[in-house]
């Protein structure tokens, strides 16, 4: 599944649309440090997470995932939502917890 075709999905909230739309999501991915993520986050992993911060988009920028997606209705501020846009970085919004977002992400990619 594309990013584009979750985004299509409209399950989430858009939050910031990144410039990949097209990139293949491999797989979820749930942490909330960021030093982990940092050295564990897949590259086109959709990393589902509660640090809604723009270290979590500098993050997501040094590891290539597929988009960022904030769990339990966690809202971004106006400086990290700017930021996102800036760099082209995708962050959805989910009211679902980190799991129940991570699984239904896997169960998306497993039809």
């Amino acid at each position: 599944m594309t990013l584009r075709e979750l985004l299509e999905k409209k399950i989430y909230e858009e939050v910031s649309v990144g410039d990949d739309l097209g990139v293949e999501i491999t797989k979820p991915f749930c942490c909330d440090l960021l030093s982990i993520a940092m050295g564990k986050a897949p590259a086109g992993s959709c990393w589902v997470t509660v640090m809604g911060n723009v270290n979590t988009l500098a993050v997501a920028s040094l590891t290539e995932v597929a988009c960022v997606i904030v769990a339990e209705n966690i809202s971004l501020d106006e400086n990290c939502v700017a930021k996102a846009k800036q760099q082209g970085i995708t962050v959805l919004r989910s009211k679902e917890p980190v799991f129940d977002t991570a699984y239904a992400i896997q169960k998306l990619l497993e039809k």
